[in-house]
């Protein structure tokens, strides 16, 4: 009974501290509840962006960093507590800095939301209109891809979705020629001016071509795959285009999407996955690549 009266009796900590939680909750309202309900989903939305990237890695080092800062705080360190000090001072600035691709990605994800309303409106004929679009490029990349691997053509070709590429686009030359499976042979041949970049593909036309790609920065990548592998993932890790790679030692056909690859295609499933990816470019879909998962449970992480 002592004990309890100790514990909960007039003057204790636990009796402070609950006369301050009911003080507290006296004053408390409807926007205080909305506020902590809001920093809850930014943090728990930042927390899901850096899940599994290279983010969670740099916001470890972060946090050492903040341990360390706090160390030499403690220990009255003035030289070293002054040098994190001007660093803490700008922290923002930094962060945005290192998490500028995960940032990047998750406002572009924000832009490319479409609402079931806005889904609803959309008109039956248009939609036809872009499945006949998404066939004629599927069969005019599907053939381009099954006769330069015939002749073990090197290609790398990108399919703009929702995300825009006009930056990646700028580092070759713009063409905005009407896509015809002649014309990507053409691109690609051996010694072409255009042949050694990327060709960037945006609806029914090819956009740019000779383009520079951002290179994956996953090292568990296998070493038989070549830098044309390595760029077709590091623009898929940063955005949501489809990329269909030819490999110029092997002639094998391969498409990278979301980070992840799928190798050993033919011109009849490829045409088929291109047909199914960017036809589901506008749609929703919960794995954020818009393609349906009965086709890219193949996949697999590399």
């Amino acid at each position: 009974m002592s004990f309890l009266t100790e514990l909960f009796g007039e003057g204790s900590a636990v009796r402070e501290f609950i006369n301050q939680a009911i003080a507290a909750l006296r004053f408390f309202r409807f926007q205080d509840a909305l506020d902590i309900l809001l920093v809850t989903f930014l943090l728990y939305q930042l927390i899901k962006l850096m899940r599994d990237t290279r983010a969670v890695q740099l916001a470890k080092g972060i946090l050492l960093i903040a341990a360390f800062y706090g160390v030499t705080l403690a220990l009255k360190m003035n030289t070293t507590s002054f040098f994190f000090g001007r660093l803490w001072d700008s922290a923002i600035i930094v962060i945005f800095l290192i998490f500028q691709p995960e940032i990047r990605n998750a406002v572009e994800q924000m832009g490319r939301t479409r609402s079931g309303l806005m889904r609803l409106f959309t008109k039956r004929g248009v939609q036809e209109s872009k499945r006949r679009s998404v066939r004629r490029v599927a069969i005019a990349a599907a053939k381009a891809a099954a006769n330069m691997s015939a002749q073990k053509i090197g290609a790398l070709i990108v399919f703009e979705r929702r995300s825009p590429l006009g930056d990646i686009a700028q580092t070759g030359t713009i063409l905005e020629a009407k896509l015809s499976a002649a014309l990507l042979g053409n691109i690609f041949f051996p010694k072409a001016p255009l042949h050694d970049g990327a060709a960037i593909i945006r609806e029914e036309t090819i956009y740019a071509a000779g383009c520079v790609l951002p290179l994956t920065e996953n090292r568990s990548l296998p070493g038989k795959y070549g830098m044309r592998h390595r760029a077709a993932l590091g623009i898929s890790e940063q955005s949501d285009a489809l990329v269909l790679i030819v490999s110029e030692e092997t002639g094998g056909i391969s498409l990278a999407m979301g980070g992840t690859l799928r190798t050993d295609l033919d011109e009849a499933s490829l045409r088929e996955e291109l047909i199914e990816a960017l036809g589901s470019a506008g749609t929703e879909n919960p794995d954020g690549h818009g393609l349906a998962a009965k086709r890219w449970k193949e996949f697999w992480s590399v």
